[in-house]
């Protein structure tokens, strides 16, 4: 496909929702994706309320990434299937009540399935972006797509501030049972804002569900995609669950509220998506991926450098985790983006699949980051953290030579498949 035009589907309304509602709807998938990032900041203090070690202690939030893919593969499909309005509401309410389950878990055993369960169904904003992709036009999808990706991000970043602030006067389980009130308290406004919508599509839930192995096998585009998301958000998440270790351990012996402090920093990332959503809308989403690769291996060249200790090292961190936010947010706006124009009718089940890739990559990451931290320290994980993206740099250059081969005379069909991997 051409990567520098997105051509507006026809089914699409002219018109777009009112800025009031995109925010509100950028603030839920704010509080909603919250809930799979703010354990990250309290893993130390899970650890010594437990009784367990750290290491096992981080359980809880490969769990809650785990319970998100699956959560995505298996619900969000639902979107092209069920009304929003009474959907969206029903999600939200009983991630309320896995979060009381996970605030009051006598052990790491119930801890770690709660926490798969509020993952598997706070899925609530992968709802949400394709549906807000259905009520804008092709011109103005990076932009809406951008401001929605502002609040997801200031979610996760403020998610650790939320929790290491609150842990840290409160205990670990203050941040689970206030993020259930929030979550319970949006469940009711979003049955009040929420607008009506027609779902796009009557096929049976089981056809639902294997439709977006079926779009993963027809699309090269959702493919590529895949990949330079499911990369770069493992090393990102590699970085964020060794970074607590690294901070509250002999290194710095810091809190758990200045994880939240160093992720405070890195919510100025939120301010970013919308530029790079009106950058992929004129450049296309080609030029914003290769940008944000190069970046994201940026940050594992600078974050190597937190190993000098002192001021300098946290100021190093700090600069480092932020250049790594920008850069996986930013892609993640390109990606999606190009995946939403290339069959509008089945934009949640292409949402499917590559969220439910990303965060099978990002459960990974967390899981390879521990490891990597507990074998080799800081520097194993920033060296993990560069291996990561560059293998989404080595799949986007095979794309450029690919697409460099095509000749004029090919067809679309025909392009696309010398592209595809």
């Amino acid at each position: 496909m051409n990567d520098r035009r997105l051509v507006r589907p026809a089914d699409e309304s002219p018109t777009g929702p009112k800025r009031s509602l995109v925010m509100t709807l950028a603030l839920a998938c704010g509080v909603g994706v919250a809930n799979i990032y703010f354990p990250q900041a309290i893993t130390p203090l899970i650890a010594h309320g437990l009784r367990v070690r750290t290491g096992l202690a981080a359980a809880a939030v490969t769990a809650a990434q785990f319970g998100y893919a699956v959560g995505i593969f298996f619900l969000v499909p639902l979107g092209d299937r069920l009304v929003h309005r009474k959907l969206i509401p029903a999600l939200l309410g009983i991630t309320g009540l896995g979060l009381i389950g996970a605030g009051t878990a006598p052990d790491l055993a119930v801890l770690v399935v709660a926490s798969a369960v509020v993952g598997a169904v706070t899925v609530v904003p992968q709802i949400i972006i394709p549906m807000a992709a259905g009520l804008v036009a092709a011109d103005r999808r990076g932009a809406v797509t951008g401001t929605l990706l502002s609040g997801l991000i200031g979610g996760i970043l403020l998610a650790r501030t939320f929790s290491g602030v609150l842990g840290q006067w409160l205990g670990w389980r203050a941040p689970y049972l206030v993020a259930a009130a929030l979550i319970l308290i949006l469940a009711a406004v979003m049955t009040a804002v929420l607008p009506a919508t027609v779902p796009t599509s009557q096929e049976r839930y089981p056809r639902l569900v294997t439709a977006s192995l079926r779009l993963l096998r027809e699309e090269p585009d959702l493919r590529r995609s895949c990949v330079y998301q499911a990369t770069v958000f493992a090393g990102f998440s590699a970085a964020w669950t060794s970074l607590t270790l690294y901070v509250t351990g002999p290194a710095y012996h810091l809190g758990a509220s200045a994880v939240g402090l160093i992720a405070l920093v890195g919510a100025a990332s939120m301010f970013c998506t919308p530029i790079a959503g009106r950058r992929t809308d004129r450049d296309g989403p080609d030029a914003i991926n290769l940008v944000c690769i190069l970046g994201a291996l940026l940050a594992s060249g600078i974050l190597a450098f937190g190993s000098a200790g002192g001021a300098f090292g946290i100021v190093v961190l700090t600069v480092g985790m932020l250049v790594l936010d920008v850069s996986m947010q930013s892609g993640q706006v390109a990606n999606q983006a190009r995946i939403f124009v290339l069959r509008p009718e089945a934009r949640g089940r292409l949402n499917t699949a590559y969220m439910t890739c990303a965060f099978l990559g990002g459960s990974a990451g967390s899981w390879l980051g521990v490891r990597a931290y507990d074998l080799l320290g800081w520097p194993g994980v920033c060296e993990l953290l560069a291996v990561l993206p560059a293998l989404a740099l080595a799949r986007h250059v095979v794309h450029l030579a690919a697409r460099s081969r095509a000749t004029p005379q090919d067809t679309p069909a025909e392009s696309a498949d010398k592209v595809a991997l």
